[in-house]
């Protein structure tokens, strides 16, 4: 049994602690921000008054946090996780942040005697409840095999793709190419339906062919039944490629269509659409058409 704390227990955070109980780990957490869950609670979950305490109980400690400034918070406060963490703890990063700040923390949190692995995932919500995320680890391989046991309890496709950083700059990489995909789909579909053609025959037709893609499956399927309920928001992939945008200013690269797609997600982001669907960055290519795929 490994004593995890986990800090951020959301819509993603909360099935991934259930999974890690259910795998037979005592789980340790944080009310500092908000309220533990009460079907956590209920499982067994201690509750701590901070990242400190979490951290003091914990043989790793898990983050999963919106952002780089609430990490480094939790991370570095004078309540935070590096304050009460044990020598040789490792502290896992699994929300999405910039690989760069990645790269500062890690360094911090060795000078404080720990170890630090940046993990970020791909599966949104469906992949959190599922237990099949996929989990990209940048930091040392020896951290890396003491934690794989928890990470097998929370994904299916885990890869150590090299030092701390590497992890995130993967999960950016694989936001860049998903933005890219949705734009190619939504601009597909919506010249196929402009010029006549039923867009749900086109995209089962292009399901069979090169073209196709678990994008145009999924998110193809939302623009013709036009369901932009959230699986993942605008708002956050907004997030995930200014990270892209603002890393690539740092190393001198352009990143053209990158730019692109987060002009179209501001877009829809200035009709109200932060909280939509990514998928719904077709939304912004029909009101320059001024037509909708369906």
């Amino acid at each position: 049994m490994t004593h995890i704390g986990f800090i951020g227990l959301g819509i993603m955070g909360c099935p991934m602690a259930e999974h890690l109980i259910a795998g037979g780990n005592s789980l340790h957490a944080s009310s500092h921000h908000k309220p533990v869950a009460p079907e956590l609670t209920a499982s067994g979950v201690t509750v701590h008054a901070t990242p400190k305490a979490v951290a003091a109980a914990s043989d790793v400690v898990i983050l999963m946090l919106p952002d780089t400034p609430q990490v480094e918070d939790v991370l570095f406060s004078p309540d935070g996780v590096a304050a009460g963490l044990s020598a040789g703890a490792i502290v896992v990063d699994m929300s999405s942040i910039s690989p760069m700040a990645t790269k500062d923390f890690a360094g911090r949190i060795e000078a404080a005697g720990g170890f630090y692995l940046d993990a970020p995932v791909s599966g949104g919500e469906v992949g959190a409840k599922a237990a099949s995320l996929t989990i990209m680890v940048g930091g040392p391989e020896a951290a890396f095999e003491r934690v794989k046991p928890l990470f097998e309890l929370m994904g299916k496709n885990i890869t150590l793709v090299g030092g701390n950083g590497d992890g995130q700059t993967t999960k950016v990489a694989n936001q860049i190419i998903v933005a890219l995909t949705i734009e190619a789909v939504g601009e597909a579909l919506l010249f196929a339906s402009k010029a006549g053609a039923d867009p749900a025959k086109v995209r089962q037709a292009l399901m069979g062919g090169f073209a196709s893609s678990k994008i145009l499956e999924i998110h193809g399927e939302r623009m013709v039944k036009r369901t932009f309920n959230p699986g993942f928001r605008i708002g956050l992939h907004q997030k995930d490629l200014n990270l892209a945008l603002q890393s690539a200013r740092a190393l001198g690269l352009s990143l053209p269509n990158t730019a692109t797609a987060q002009e179209l997600f501001n877009a829809c982001v200035a009709h109200g659409g932060k909280d939509w669907d990514h998928s719904a960055m077709v939304k912004a290519l029909e009101l320059m058409a001024n037509h909708d795929v369906a």
